[in-house]
C-alpha cells in the first residue's frame, strides 16, 4: 500500500525527521526497511558509541533520526563499501557523511521527502520510495573524491562497483539509490531541484588533495596529488625536424639533387658550346691551309696511342685513328704504343697468376679424368648427405623467430616458471552473415537479435557439454576457476549477463536487460563473480548523435573461454585434447551457422596458432613448383645458344631453304640429274631439322647443372643437420631460389667461355695455321667496325703477319678484322686443353663471386634469430658447395659433353650418332659466333652506354634513384603481419581481421619485480602506493602516473597492486577479512567460523594499523599473514582477499619464507596494428627500465606477444650491422682478388646502392622490415655481388697497365669496359637476370600474400635493381674511375699455356718494335 505524506507544507524551524527505526524487510531474509516518521529527532534507542564510530564526533550528543537497528544496518553497508574505498580517506569520509546525513541527521526532514510507502513482511508500514535533495556542490565534491579510486583486483575502479561506472555525480548517487538486491532495499530518488519547502544537503565535501591527513589520498587514488612525469615523445616517434610536409633529411636530399641536376645541365651545355666553337675555328684554319700541308686534327681524333681504341671508333675519325688502332692490334692485347721507340710489357698481378695456374691444373685434371673426378667428388658429397639422418624441422614459433638468449625469451621463461604460462585463450567472434565478403565491418548489420541470442545460447550449452576424445574432458575439467575447483569457469560472453539462461526473458525484454547490463555491469555479475565490461563481450558498438553507446546495435559478439596453461605436460595435454574437440566443433559450426541462423564466426583455439603456421599443405605450393620448373627449363634450353652456328644451321633458316627448294621437287628440273654442291640445296618433301637441335643442344648439360644445384642444397642440409642445425621452412623455400640464381650464372659463364675456346681452337677453327679470322675477330678481337684502311694493311704487312691473316674474309653483316695476335693462336687444341683454359680464365671470377657471397651470407649467422642464423649458414654452405661442384664435376661434364658434340652424338640420346652433312661451302658463322644478346651489347648497348653524355645521364639517374630510395627508407615500417604466416585459406586470417575490427580492449601486461626484499619496510615502500610513506616513485605510483599518459606508455588500466590490497586486508575496520582464533592467534579463522571464536587480526596490535605503515607486519610476521592472504577466498564480504585476484601474482620460495618475485598486472590500450604492438613493447620496456632505475629492483614487462616483437627492438641495429659487415667483406675480398682497392671500393659502393634501392622499394611497396625481409636483404647483397663481380673482373683483366692519371687513361678504361660488357654481359643477363625474371613472373600468379610480398615483390625488386646497377651503373663508374687493369694475355694463349705448365713468372721485358 502507498501512503503519501499529506503535510509536506507544514515546515518550521524545528528539526524534524522523515523516517526513523526499522520496520522489517520487504521479503524474508531481505534488508530491513526504515519506518516513515514525521516527528522530532530523539535520543532514545541510540547506541552512541556505534554512532560516533560510524558518523564522527558531531553525533556524540544530541537527538538523532536513527535507532540502534538502523545503525547496525548502516555499519554493515558501510563496511561493504569501505572494502573498496577505504584507501582514500576523503572518499570514505564523504561516503559516511552522505549516508549518516541520510540516516541519522536531526535535520533529515529538511532534505528528505517520503513519496511512497509499502507494507513489509512483518506487516508494518515501511518506506518504499523517498526523494533525497543533494546540492550540486556536495554531489560534485563527493563524486570527485571517489572517481579515481582503483580496484586493483579487477584492474578497474571502485566506481565501477560502487557507482556502476558513473561518469558524474548524478549517475553515482542514482546508482546507489536504485532499488536492487545488492544495493538499496527501497528506491531513493535524487531530484535536481527541491520544492520550496525543502532544502538540499549542502555540506562541504572533503577533497582528496587536502593537506589534512584525515582526508588526503595517495597518488594512486587521487590524480591531483600525483607528481607529473616529464614529457617524453611516444616510442618510435617521427622526426621532429620538418621543413613543410617533409623531413629535414628529405629536404636536404632534394635540394642537393636539384643542384646536381642543374649543375650538370649547365656544365654540359657550356661544354657543347665551347666544343662547337673550337671545331668551327679548326675548320676555318683547315680551309685556309694549303691542301698538301699536314692536316689539322680535330680535338676528337687524338687518341693518345690508345690501346684497343679501335673499338671506340665512333669517338675517332681520320686516318690517324685507324693507324693507331692497327699499331695497337699489331702489338697485341695488353700492350700500348706509348712511346714511338719502345715500351714495356704491362704489369701483372701475382695473385692472378697463382689463381689461373691453380685453376688450369684443376681443369686439366678434371677434364682428363672426368669419371675419376665424378667418383671422388660424389663420394665426398655422399658422405655429407649422411647428415640427413639427423634432419629436423623447427616448427615452434618461439624457437624459430626468437633468439635463445633473447631478453624477452628469458623473461618469458622466468614468468612461466614462477607464475605459470599465460592462459590458453579460446576466442570466438560472432557477426551477422553477409553474402558480400568485401563489406566493411562497420557496414555489417547488428548481430544482436532475439533469434540470434537463442541460437547462440544453444551453442554455448553445446560447448559447455562438449567432450573430448578419448578421455572425455569437458570445459569444466580444463577451464580457469578463480574461486577454486568447485567454482565456476571464466566464460566472458554476453550470455553471462543473462545468467546463461534466457528462460526469464523474451523478445520484448532481452534488449532492456542487455542495455542495463552494458551500462552497469556490476548489476549483472556472471557466475564467476567478476564484472564483464561491455568492451569485453561486444564489438564495434555504434554511437548516437549525442555520443551515447547503442549496445543493442553492436556489430559483433566476443566470446572468450579462459583455459589455464601449465608447464606440466599432463595438464597441457588435457587442455589440448579438449581444444581439438572444440576446434572440430567450431569448424562444423562455421559451416552451418550461416544457413541455420544467418551468423558467421571467426575463431581461434589454443592449438590454432602453431598448427596453422606449420601446415605443410598450401594451395600455392603448385605455384612455387611451377616457378622452379620454368627456371629449370629456361636454363636447360638456353644454355647452348651461345655456341656458334652457321646461318643455315638454325631452324628458321632451314625452313626458308626448304620453302625455296620445295618447288624444284615438282618442277621440270627435278628429273634432271643436276649435281648439287651442297646437300642443303637439294629439294626435300619435309624440311630438314637443324643439327644444332640435336647435337648442339645442351639440354642434358643444363639439367646436370641444375642437378648440381639441388645436390649442393641437399649436401648443405646434410652437413648442417649433422652438426645439429635445424632446418626451417624459410630455408626450404628460399635456398633453392638463391643457389639457382648464383649457380646458374657461373654455369652460363663457363659454357660461354668454352664456346669461345671452341671457336678459337676447336676442330672447325680453320684450315690454316692461324684459323679463320672470323672465328675470333667479331666477338673477341676487340676491334672496331670500320673498314680496314690501307694504312692498317701496310702496318700489318710490316709486322710480318702471315699471308692468311692478310687475306682474311669479312663478315657478311659488316667488315671484320683479323683477331689480334691470331698468328700465335694454334689451329687446334684438345678438348681437355680447351676446358682447362676455360676454367683458368673464369675460375678466378667464380672464386671472387663465391668467396664474396659465402662471406656475406655467413655473416648472417651473427643475427641471433634462429630462422635467420640457420638460413645464413645453409645459404653460405649451399653457395660454397655449389661452386665446388661447378669447378670440379661440372667441368668434367663439360668435357664429356664436348666430346659428344664433336662426335656428332645426339643430346639426351648419346648412343645416336648423326652422319656429317655434305657442304662444300664453308661460310663463316653468323655474327662471329655471337648470340643475339652479345651482338646487341657489342654493337648497340656498350657503345651507347660509354658516351660521355650518357654517362652523365646515368650518374644523374642513379643519383635520383639513391635520393628516392633514402627518402622511401624513412617510411619503412617494422613488423610482420601474422596473417601472412598462415595458408591463404586458414581460418585464423578472418579471426585476426576480427580482432582488428571488433576487439576494443588491449592485452594484459605484467610488470614483474624480483630481487627486492618485500618482507621489510624499505622493500615494501618501493612497491606500495596507498600509504603515506610509500616512495613517490614506487612501482605502484609510477605505473599509475604512466597510465595517465596512454599515448606514451600504451597503458590504459590501473595496475593491480598486490601489496596495497594485502595491507588493506589487514585493516581492522574490515572485520570480515583477516581473523584469528581468540585462543590461538597463530591459527586463522575460516570465513564460515563463528565470530565468537574469532577476533580481527589487528584488533589489539601494537602499534596499531595506520596509513603511515608504522605497525604493519615485517619479517616472519609479514610472511605469515601473506601466506594466509594468498589462500583466503575472495568474497562479497571481503573482496580484498588474495586467492582469486592475486593467487598467481606472487612466487614464494620453496619453504614459503620469502617472496622470490611478484607482478603488477595492468592492460595495454587496444593495439590495432603492427606499429601499435611494437610501440607497446617499446613503451613497456622503457617503463620497466625507469622503474628499475628508480627503485633499484629488477623489473621487466611481460605480455604474450612480447617474445615475438623483441626482434623489432633490435632489428634496425641488426640490419645495419649485418649489411655493414657484409659490405666490408665485399670490399676486402673484391679488393684482394681484383688487385685494386679503387675497383673494390666501386664494386662495394654499387652493391650498397643495389641494397639501398631494394630497401627503397620496400618503403613504397608496403614491405615491412622483419626477419624475413632481413634475409632477403642479405640475399640482395649476395646477388648484387654476382651481378657486379664478373663484370668487374673482366674489366680488370682487359687492361694495359696504364696509370689512372695517364692522358689516355679515360679511353683505355672505356675500351676495357667495352671488352668486359661483351665478354660477360650476356652470361650475367642470361644466367641470372632472365632466369630469375621467369621464375618471378610465374610467382606473380600466387594467391598467398606471404609469397607475393616477401618473394615476388622483394625478389623482383632485387633482380631489376641488381641488373640495372651491375650492368648500367657499374660499367659507367668503372669507365670513369676504375683501377688499372691486369691483362691476361689470352691473345697469346699458347704462350699462356706454356707459362702455366712451366711455372714461369711474369717479368718486365721491353718489347722490341720492328
Amino acid at each position: 500500500m502507498e501512503v503519501l505524506r499529506q503535510d509536506t507544507t507544514m515546515r518550521s524551524e524545528a528539526r524534524r525527521c522523515a523516517m526513523r527505526g526499522s520496520c522489517g524487510p520487504k521479503v524474508v531474509f531481505g534488508k530491513p526497511l526504515p519506518c516513515p516518521y514525521d516527528g522530532p529527532p530523539s535520543e532514545d534507542d541510540v547506541d552512541r558509541d556505534l554512532l560516533t564510530t560510524l558518523c564522527g564526533a558531531e553525533y556524540a550528543q544530541g537527538p538523532t533520526c536513527c535507532t540502534t537497528n538502523q545503525l547496525e544496518t548502516l555499519r554493515d553497508n558501510l563496511g561493504l563499501a569501505e572494502n573498496l574505498i577505504s584507501s582514500c580517506p576523503a572518499c570514505r569520509n564523504n561516503f559516511r557523511k552522505f549516508w549518516c546525513s541520510f540516516t541519522c541527521s536531526p535535520d533529515q526532514g529538511s532534505y528528505l521527502n517520503i513519496t511512497s510507502t509499502q507494507t513489509s513482511s512483518t506487516g508494518e508500514t515501511a518506506v518504499k520510495s523517498v526523494d533525497f535533495f543533494v546540492s550540486e556542490h556536495f554531489g560534485t565534491g563527493f563524486y570527485d573524491s571517489c572517481k579515481d579510486i582503483k580496484m586493483g583486483a579487477t584492474n578497474g575502479y571502485a566506481m565501477d562497483l560502487l557507482g556502476g561506472g558513473a561518469k558524474d555525480y548524478h549517475g553515482f548517487i542514482k546508482f546507489m539509490g536504485d532499488e536492487k538486491d545488492m544495493g538499496s532495499p527501497f528506491q531513493i530518488n535524487f531530484p535536481n531541484t527541491p520544492p520550496p519547502e525543502y532544502s538540499s544537503l549542502n555540506v562541504t565535501a572533503r577533497n582528496c588533495y587536502d593537506n589534512d591527513l584525515g582526508s588526503r589520498c595517495t597518488c594512486i587514488d587521487c590524480l591531483d596529488v600525483c607528481e607529473k612525469l616529464p614529457d617524453i615523445p611516444p616510442p618510435n616517434a617521427e622526426p621532429t625536424c620538418q621543413v613543410g610536409l617533409v623531413s629535414c633529411l628529405t629536404f636536404a636530399l632534394l635540394l642537393a639533387y636539384g643542384l646536381a641536376v642543374l649543375s650538370f645541365t649547365l656544365g654540359y651545355g657550356l661544354q657543347v658550346t665551347l666544343r662547337r666553337r673550337r671545331e668551327r675555328s679548326y675548320e676555318r684554319v683547315a680551309l685556309a691551309a694549303d691542301s698538301a700541308s699536314e692536316r689539322v686534327l680535330s680535338p676528337r681524333t687524338h687518341s693518345h696511342g690508345l690501346v684497343g681504341a679501335s673499338s671506340l671508333a665512333q669517338y675517332l675519325d681520320g686516318e690517324d685513328s685507324t693507324a693507331t688502332q692497327s699499331e695497337s692490334r699489331r702489338l697485341g692485347r695488353g700492350a700500348s704504343l706509348l712511346d714511338p721507340i719502345e715500351t714495356v710489357q704491362p704489369r701483372h698481378y701475382r695473385l692472378n697468376s697463382i689463381l689461373r695456374r691453380a685453376f688450369y691444373k684443376l681443369g686439366i685434371f678434371t677434364a682428363t679424368y672426368p669419371w675419376l673426378n665424378f667418383a671422388l667428388v660424389f663420394a665426398v658429397f655422399g658422405i655429407l648427405n649422411l647428415g640427413w639422418k639427423r634432419f629436423e624441422i623447427e616448427t615452434d614459433p618461439v624457437r624459430l623467430w626468437v633468439a635463445p638468449d633473447s631478453q624477452s625469451k628469458l623473461q618469458k621463461e622466468f614468468f612461466d616458471e614462477h607464475f605459470g604460462p599465460f592462459y590458453r585463450v579460446e576466442q570466438i567472434f560472432v557477426t551477422a552473415f553477409v553474402s558480400d565478403d568485401a563489406s566493411a565491418p562497420a557496414d555489417k548489420p547488428p548481430v544482436l537479435s532475439w533469434d540470434h541470442l537463442k541460437f547462440w545460447a544453444d551453442v554455448e550449452d553445446d560447448i559447455r557439454n562438449l567432450e573430448s576424445t578419448p578421455n572425455g574432458y569437458t570445459l569444466s575439467d580444463v577451464c580457469l576457476k578463480p574461486a577454486g575447483p568447485d567454482g565456476f569457469c571464466v566464460v566472458q560472453s554476453v550470455m553471462a549477463w543473462f545468467g546463461n539462461d534466457l528462460s526469464d526473458y523474451d523478445s520484448d525484454t532481452w534488449k532492456d536487460r542487455l542495455e542495463d547490463c552494458a551500462e552497469t555491469p556490476v548489476n549483472c555479475l556472471p557466475d564467476f563473480q567478476q564484472p564483464l565490461a561491455p568492451q569485453m563481450v561486444l564489438g564495434l558498438v555504434p554511437e548516437d548523435e549525442d555520443g551515447d553507446k547503442e549496445y543493442s546495435d553492436a556489430k559483433a559478439l566476443v566470446i572468450t573461454y579462459v583455459v589455464p596453461d601449465s608447464l606440466d605436460k599432463t595438464v597441457q595435454e588435457r587442455a589440448m585434447e579438449w581444444e581439438y574437440a572444440l576446434r572440430d566443433y567450431l569448424q562444423k559450426l562455421d559451416e552451418r551457422a550461416p544457413v541455420e541462423a544467418g551468423l558467421e564466426i571467426a575463431w581461434s583455439t589454443g592449438i590454432s596458432l602453431e598448427e596453422e603456421i606449420n601446415k605443410s599443405t598450401n594451395t600455392d605450393i603448385k605455384i612455387v613448383v611451377l616457378s622452379y620448373v620454368a627456371m629449370f627449363f629456361y636454363v636447360a634450353f638456353t644454355l647452348g645458344n651461345g655456341a656458334a652456328t652457321r646461318d643455315d644451321e638454325g631452324l628458321w633458316s632451314n625452313l626458308v631453304h626448304w620453302a625455296k627448294n620445295l618447288p624444284k621437287l615438282f618442277g621440270q628440273s627435278s628429273a634432271s640429274s643436276t649435281l648439287s654442291l651442297d646437300s642443303r640445296l637439294a629439294p626435300t618433301l619435309l624440311p630438314r631439322l637443324p643439327r644444332a637441335l640435336f647435337v648442339g643442344s645442351k639440354f642434358t648439360l643444363g639439367l646436370f647443372g641444375i642437378a648440381l644445384v639441388i645436390l649442393s642444397v641437399s649436401s648443405s642440409v646434410g652437413l648442417f643437420s649433422g652438426l645439429g642445425v635445424k632446418v626451417t621452412l624459410i630455408i626450404a623455400e628460399v635456398i633453392p631460389f638463391l643457389v639457382l640464381a648464383v649457380g646458374v650464372d657461373n654455369v652460363f659463364i663457363l659454357v660461354h667461355e668454352l664456346d669461345r675456346q671452341n671457336l678459337l681452337h676447336g676442330p672447325n677453327a680453320g684450315g690454316g695455321a692461324a684459323g679463320p679470322a672470323w672465328a675470333y675477330g667479331d666477338a673477341y678481337s676487340y676491334g672496331h667496325t670500320t673498314p680496314m684502311s690501307p694504312t692498317t694493311q701496310q702496318s700489318r704487312a710490316r709486322s710480318g703477319l702471315g699471308s692468311q691473316e692478310r687475306e682474311a674474309d669479312h663478315d657478311h653483316d659488316h667488315d671484320q678484322e683479323v683477331s689480334l695476335d691470331a698468328g700465335s693462336t694454334p689451329q687446334y687444341l684438345s678438348a681437355e686443353e680447351r676446358v682447362a683454359r676455360t676454367l683458368a680464365k673464369m675460375g678466378p671470377s667464380i672464386l671472387l663471386s663465391t668467396v664474396t657471397e659465402t662471406t656475406a651470407f655467413a655473416l648472417g649467422a651473427l643475427v641471433p634469430m634462429p630462422a635467420v642464423r640457420n638460413f645464413a649458414l645453409y645459404a653460405a654452405g649451399s653457395v660454397f658447395l655449389n661452386a665446388v661442384l661447378q669447378v670440379t664435376v661440372f667441368v668434367s661434364a663439360l668435357v664429356v659433353d664436348l666430346r659428344r658434340v664433336e662426335a656428332s652424338r645426339v643430346d639426351c640420346f648419346p648412343c645416336v650418332r648423326l652422319p656429317p652433312r655434305i657442304a662444300l661451302l664453308e661460310a663463316p658463322t653468323s655474327g662471329g659466333g655471337l648470340g643475339f644478346l652479345a651482338r646487341f651489347i657489342r654493337k648497340r648497348y656498350a657503345p651507347f652506354l660509354l658516351k660521355p653524355v650518357v654517362k652523365g645521364a646515368v650518374l644523374l639517374g642513379f643519383g635520383g634513384i639513391l635520393v628516392a630510395s633514402i627518402i622511401s627508407i624513412q617510411h619503412i615500417r617494422l613488423g610482420f603481419d601474422q596473417r601472412l604466416a598462415f595458408p591463404s585459406e586458414s581460418y585464423l586470417i578472418p579471426y585476426f581481421d576480427s580482432i582488428d575490427a571488433y576487439l576494443d580492449i588491449g592485452p594484459p601486461v605484467y610488470f614483474v619485480v624480483h630481487d627486492v626484499d618485500v618482507a621489510h619496510r624499505p622493500g615494501q615502500q618501493e612497491l606500495c602506493g596507498r600509504f603515506t610513506t610509500c616512495e613517490a616513485r614506487s612501482i605502484a605510483n609510477v605505473l599509475e602516473a604512466e597510465r595517465k599518459r596512454p599515448d606514451v606508455s600504451y597503458i590504459s588500466q590501473p595496475a593491480a597492486s598486490w601489496i596495497d590490497d594485502f595491507f588493506n586486508w589487514l585493516d581492522p575496520l574490515k572485520d570480515k577479512c583477516c581473523r584469528v582464533r581468540k585462543a590461538n592467534h597463530d591459527v586463522f579463522c575460516d570465513p564460515s567460523e563463528s565470530p565468537r571464536r574469532c577476533q580481527i587480526c589487528y584488533e589489539d596490535h601494537e602499534p596499531a594499523w595506520n596509513i603511515t605503515m608504522n605497525g604493519l607486519p615485517e619479517g616472519e610476521e609479514f610472511m605469515m599473514y601473506l601466506r594466509q592472504w594468498l589462500i583466503s577466498p575472495t568474497t562479497e564480504d571481503c573482496p580484498l582477499s588474495g586467492k582469486a585476484s592475486f593467487g598467481d601474482a606472487l612466487a614464494l620460495s620453496a619453504d614459503g619464507t620469502d617472496v622470490v618475485a611478484s607482478h603488477f598486472r595492468t592492460f595495454h590500450r587496444p593495439l590495432k596494428s603492427q606499429a601499435d604492438l611494437i610501440n607497446a613493447f617499446a613503451a613497456a620496456q622503457r617503463v620497466a627500465d625507469d622503474l628499475a632505475r628508480e627503485t633499484g629492483a629488477s623489473v621487466f614487462p611481460y605480455s604474450l606477444h612480447y617474445v615475438f616483437f623483441d626482434q623489432f627492438a633490435h632489428i634496425v641495429a641488426i640490419t645495419q650491422q649485418i649489411l655493414g659487415l657484409g659490405l666490408a667483406a665485399v670490399l676486402l675480398v673484391t679488393a684482394l682478388l681484383l688487385g685494386s682497392w679503387r675497383t673494390g671500393t666501386i664494386v662495394t659502393g654499387v652493391v650498397a646502392l643495389t641494397v639501398i634501392a631494394v630497401m627503397g622499394v620496400m618503403g613504397v611497396w608496403g614491405i615491412d622490415l622483419n626477419a624475413i625481409s632481413l634475409v632477403n636483404l642479405v640475399i640482395s647483397l649476395g646477388i648484387a655481388v654476382e651481378f657486379c663481380a664478373h663484370v668487374a673482373r673482366a674489366f680488370m683483366s682487359a687492361g694495359s697497365g696504364l696509370p689512372v692519371d695517364h692522358p689516355a687513361g679515360q679511353k683505355e678504361r672505356d675500351e676495357r669496359m667495352w671488352i668486359a660488357l661483351v665478354d660477360v654481359g650476356p652470361s650475367v643477363l642470361s644466367g641470372i637476370t632472365f632466369t630469375k625474371l621467369i621464375g618471378m613472373c610465374v610467382l606473380a600468379l600466387t594467391r598467398s600474400k606471404f609469397l607475393e610480398i616477401f618473394y615476388f615483390r622483394m625478389w623482383l625488386s632485387l633482380i631489376i635493381s641488381g641488373a640495372l646497377h651491375g650492368l648500367v651503373l657499374l660499367p659507367v663508374v668503372l669507365s670513369l674511375a676504375g683501377g688499372s687493369g691486369f691483362p691476361q694475355q689470352e691473345a697469346d694463349e699458347e704462350w699462356m699455356s706454356h707459362a702455366i705448365r712451366n711455372d714461369y713468372e711474369y717479368t718486365w721485358v721491353p718489347l722490341q718494335l720492328a
